[in-house]
């Protein structure tokens, strides 16, 4: 539920509330009013007085939020959500079809650069990334740092490589007199996407050595295989040992 849905539910939940009381509040008062000239005050008549007196304060503070709230400005309303982003959405709330999402995304994207002078970087600029998520769930401490500069590397790369296959589609379209400024526009645009791609693939080579070392014990070797060494010789000496029991004993001689 969003906020703006949210205000106006609870806007017409608070004039609800206002109104039964207000309703509940008046006819107690009015009950009040007429039954206790008849008898006087008594038990009976001090709860009717109380009932009523509690009601009409309910109702007035019931009014006094309403008020307040709708003084405040409703939150504006959320943007417009197509059906085939709410397919998407649905989808991506589990893994597998995240993960079809994403590939159905990053083939879309290698569409858009193809034939353009930024598609083998782009090739490698895949290859980097997917390696990447491979590497994220053990990137720790330090390492978090730097998968943060990668993420916003990498749709800055993106970013930069789809323009510059726009800027080429776009030079066949341009006059003779401005197609060399644009071309060398082009050219500048594609050595710092290449450039850029190198850098991120570095960073990834030495995520991938932060967690080779990171993987590596102290001191010696690391305990789970230490002890997975020591589990296979206990059950290998259990294995030899029953094997020994049922063998059949030799006659003696």
């Amino acid at each position: 539920m969003d906020e703006r849905t949210r205000y106006f539910r609870q806007l017409k939940r608070l004039r609800g509330a206002a109104r039964r009381w207000s309703v509940i509040g008046g006819g107690l008062t009015a009950a009040t009013a007429v039954l206790t000239p008849y008898a006087g005050i008594g038990v009976a008549d001090a709860v009717w007085a109380a009932s009523a007196g509690a009601s009409v304060a309910l109702a007035w503070w019931r009014w006094s939020d309403h008020r307040e709230l709708a003084a405040l400005p409703p939150p504006p309303a959320p943007p417009a959500v197509l059906p085939g982003q709410r397919l998407v959405a649905a989808v991506e709330r589990f893994p597998a079809g995240r993960q079809v999402v994403q590939e159905v995304r990053r083939h879309r994207d290698r569409y858009a650069v193809r034939g353009s002078a930024v598609a083998q970087a782009w090739d490698r600029l895949d290859r980097a990334s997917t390696t990447l998520v491979g590497l994220a769930g053990r990137l720790t401490g330090p390492g978090e740092g730097a998968l943060l500069e990668a993420t916003v590397a990498e749709q800055w790369l993106r970013d930069l490589g789809q323009r510059v296959a726009s800027v080429e589609r776009a030079l066949p379209l341009t006059p003779a007199e401005r197609r060399d400024v644009l071309e060398k526009s082009h050219e500048s645009l594609a050595t710092q996407f290449t450039d850029g791609v190198t850098a991120y693939e570095r960073l990834v080579a030495a995520a991938a050595s932060y967690v080779a070392e990171d993987g590596h014990p102290a001191v010696g070797t690391h305990p789970s295989l230490t002890g997975l060494i020591d589990a296979t010789d206990r059950l290998r000496g259990i294995a030899e040992g029953l094997s020994e029991l049922r063998r059949p004993p030799t006659p003696a001689a």
